[in-house]
């Protein structure tokens, strides 16, 4: 779902930045008078998680691949503004270190997937959820629907920015600037391969994870309410140790062959259209210095089991990173 530097234009990138950065400002705000109590903690683990399990590339039966997100977990527990700060983190270190999703494309992938995913699914679990009691199997349904929903509906906006891309930017010739797929074509390829896999993908994950937490530490799932719930009965240490469990089976993304739908490079794109649009061309090379391209070493990526060292030591070091942030936050905070 993450859409690359070049597929959107300029104009499309800058109103969706904006939107978005005014929407993290305010995530940031909302979540300033809980974040001592709450939220630093789960902020950076749910950053973690939101990263980690995107790295898990599932196929789909068209040949491209999905992803989950993680973003509807992250606002079932976290509530929709801290869900959005979360998945923002994640999104922003895979662009800036791994070239995953566009730089100049970042204020679009933010809106798909750290604001209408997190708000859709938090919507879709309380009207199911509702005040049911917290061990409540409502709870754990809610969570499922609402990671297939919330997944879909950030897919289907992917889908209309990049459907909208031909109709609005074209040369005089008609050849599209930018992404080459119309609505006709950008919608339904979106939907099949978010219905079909991610989208039940997200759902039972969200699901699974929420019906663990009830019977395991069922005061996690109390966090976002302002009933001065407690926080110290929380073992992060079960948390940290879970993602450096998924982040030795991130490679397992590595099985899964071929590229998500929108996600081309230049030459896949020639391939496929026998030309490569002349905005995409320009604008696909804007960000490419970065520390481990597509989550490979250098030229560590000739062999399976190279490919897969360099998944680890990316996961590890997106730990690290997220880990780090929260952490001067943490005393940042603690000394204000």
């Amino acid at each position: 779902m993450h859409i690359p530097d070049g597929y959107l234009s300029p104009q499309t990138d800058a109103v969706l930045g904006i939107v978005s950065g005014i929407m993290v400002a305010l995530a940031a705000s909302k979540t300033a008078s809980t974040i001592r109590a709450k939220y630093i903690p789960m902020l950076s683990v749910g950053a973690a998680f939101s990263f980690t399990i995107m790295m898990f590339n599932i196929p789909v039966p068209d040949g491209t691949t999905a992803h989950a997100v993680g973003g509807s977990l992250l606002a079932v527990i976290l509530g929709p503004w801290a869900a959005m700060i979360s998945v923002s983190i994640a999104l922003i270190l895979q662009a800036l270190f791994f070239g995953d999703g566009g730089i100049l494309a970042l204020g679009a992938n933010i809106f798909n997937m750290a604001v209408v995913m997190p708000f859709v699914s938090y919507g879709i679990y309380q009207l199911i959820a509702g005040k049911s009691d917290t061990l409540s199997k409502r709870r754990m349904i809610g969570a499922g629907i609402s990671g297939f929903i919330g997944i879909n509906m950030a897919a289907l906006c992917a889908a209309i920015e990049f459907g909208l891309q031909p109709v609005l930017f074209h040369a005089a010739n008609g050849m599209p600037l930018y992404s080459p797929y119309g609505l006709a074509v950008a919608i339904p390829a979106m939907a099949f391969a978010h219905i079909i896999i991610a989208g039940p993908v997200e759902g039972i994950v969200t699901g699974l994870v929420i019906a663990y937490l009830q019977r395991s530490n069922p005061v996690l799932l109390q966090m976002r309410s302002d009933s001065g719930t407690s926080t110290s009965s929380i073992h992060y240490g079960r948390y940290i140790f879970g993602l450096m469990g998924v982040a030795l089976l991130t490679p397992l993304g590595l099985l899964a062959s071929g590229t998500a739908w929108g996600e081309w490079g230049g030459e896949e794109l020639q391939a496929k259209l026998g030309f490569v649009p002349s905005g995409l061309e320009r604008l696909g090379v804007f960000w490419k210095r970065v520390l481990f391209k597509d989550y490979a070493m250098g030229g560590l990526n000739q062999s399976f089991w190279q490919q897969a060292f360099g998944y680890i030591l990316s996961a590890f070091f997106a730990l690290l990173v997220i880990g780090s942030i929260g952490f001067v936050i943490q005393r940042f905070v603690r000394k204000s």
